[in-house]
């Protein structure tokens, strides 16, 4: 949810009270930490059993997998936008992939280089915008940012060596659309629904600017 209140476009600051600004100038507190391993614990689980939806899904061929993938990189995006502070979307993936690998994850240590990439990627483009945008489109990027992070590990590791012309294509577009409606829309109106809930203010008051976001 903004803290601004209004959504912008994507290239356009949002607006943000000065209190929040020093907010999330602030390191990471003990209740930030905790929260992200309870945000870890869920998202780990997740990753564990998604792996399974994964290979289901792959059974139709053309590429069509390639739209879950975005669940993979959820918990940078979901951490971010409801501590708000730096480094959180990284700890957020990171620690996800960690507990997906100490709990049976199919991809067992992959899981943690693919992280670190995937949170890398995500903290890039929160960091660009200063730590200060939480909207839907700097959501979506950040999205497309571990989606980037993720595509640069398969290209190490060859997994692309062999898919060629429209294949190739289809990869690459479909993990990116993945990486936008799950990684970021999803993402975005989990918060905002936990937001509304009053969950959030576990970490964060509740502004003005908040309250009229929610009828947004």
């Amino acid at each position: 949810m903004p803290a601004g209140g209004k959504e912008t476009s994507i290239g356009e600051r949002e607006r943000i009270p000065v209190s929040n600004v020093l907010q999330s100038s602030k390191g990471l507190k003990l209740t930030d930490i905790l929260v992200t391993v309870v945000i870890a614990i869920v998202f780990g689980v997740i990753f564990r059993v998604w792996g399974s939806v994964y290979d289901l899904v792959k059974i139709f061929g053309l590429q069509v997998e390639q739209l879950t993938y975005g669940m993979w990189f959820i918990a940078a995006t979901v951490a971010f936008l409801i501590i708000r502070k730096p480094g959180v979307a990284l700890l957020g993936e990171m620690s996800a992939a960690v507990f997906a690998m100490l709990i049976g994850s199919q991809y067992s240590v992959e899981s943690l280089t693919y992280g670190l990439a995937q949170g890398i990627g995500a903290e890039i483009v929160f960091a660009l915008f200063g730590y200060r945008s939480y909207s839907l489109a700097v959501a979506c990027l950040a999205g497309i940012g571990a989606g980037l992070g993720s595509l640069g590990m398969d290209w190490y590791k060859g997994y692309l060596i062999e898919l060629q012309g429209w294949n190739l294509t289809l990869y690459f577009v479909f993990r990116f659309i993945s990486s936008i409606v799950i990684t970021g829309g999803v993402a975005y109106y989990l918060v905002k629904a936990l937001d509304a809930t009053g969950v959030t203010r576990i970490v964060r008051p509740v502004t003005e600017s908040d309250r009229r976001s929610l009828h947004d």
